[in-house]
């Protein structure tokens, strides 16, 4: 018996070295189990995570705009709607990887006093601010340039932006003073140094705007004139400007601080643009 017993000992340790092994194992096999599991869970929020990311792209991001074309600075003004003075400006700059970013927060801005107008179907003196996307390429003050690259003028109380419809060839051009020779009239133009506070600093909107190459100066009537006349229906002088008392007659005006900034952050070589509609419209302009 004794021989038996021991015998009987020896398998019995056996089988309880064997349950211990199975054991160790079936608990390393659980860990792994449950450490897959913790991956694909992870990986599952990451993807929903994504997913929920890229939804919440909202629509005025660059990546949601038409006309973007090869600009690599927007201005994004989001109007509340149509019938809306009140905006929103959102600046965005692409890097040299090809991602867009946002380079200041949200500003709070103005627009026409009679909301938003498609671009192609204003009318002038209607108080509305002119949907669609526009080139900045030319700006002015009657301060000293803040710091902008995009070219600068100066200017003073002898200078004027010309609306006057009944004179094709001046309309929407900057006139450096009022000759008596002049071919527009002064009471269809802008005396820029008539509103010291919002044109302090301003960058032009190019929108119903002849072309550049078009312009040259008539020495005979010493004004600068257009072979190229816009529609003179559409209005003229469209500006990003400082803000004012209150609403715009169809500019977009920002806070002094953050339309400095603006202007200090604009750059010709990465062609900016300015895109402007409420937030109904603003990815179809």
């Amino acid at each position: 018996m004794r021989h038996r017993d021991g015998r009987l000992y020896a398998r019995g340790s056996e089988l309880t070295l064997r349950r211990d092994r199975v054991t160790a194992a079936m608990n390393k096999f659980s860990k792994t189990i449950a450490f897959a599991a913790s991956v694909v869970a992870l990986i599952g929020a990451g993807v929903v995570l994504a997913l929920h990311a890229q939804a919440e792209v909202p629509p005025y991001f660059p990546t949601k705009l038409k006309n973007v074309s090869d600009s690599q600075q927007l201005i994004v003004v989001v109007g509340r709607s149509r019938t809306s003075s009140y905006s929103t400006a959102y600046t965005y700059q692409k890097g040299s990887d090809g991602i867009w970013r946002a380079k200041f927060s949200a500003m709070a801005a103005r627009n026409g006093w009679a909301g938003w107008v498609w671009g192609s179907q204003r009318v002038q003196n209607t108080g509305t601010s002119p949907m669609g996307t526009y080139r900045i390429t030319t700006s002015f003050g009657l301060k000293t340039n803040p710091g902008t690259k995009v070219p600068y003028r100066r200017i003073d109380s002898n200078d004027y932006w010309v609306g006057d419809r009944y004179d094709p060839k001046t309309y929407n051009l900057f006139e450096p003073y009022a000759s008596a020779k002049r071919t527009w009239r002064t009471s269809q133009a802008e005396r820029l140094a008539a509103y010291p506070t919002q044109y302090e600093y301003s960058a032009v909107i190019n929108f119903n705007r002849p072309a550049a190459s078009s312009v040259t100066w008539n020495s005979t009537y010493s004004e600068y004139v257009t072979s190229q006349p816009v529609n003179t229906t559409r209005g003229s002088a469209i500006f990003l400007h400082i803000n004012g008392a209150g609403s715009t007659a169809g500019c977009v005006s920002l806070g002094r601080t953050n339309l400095i900034n603006v202007l200090k952050w604009l750059d010709p070589s990465k062609k900016p643009r300015i895109v402007m509609a409420p937030l109904a419209d603003i990815g179809l302009v």
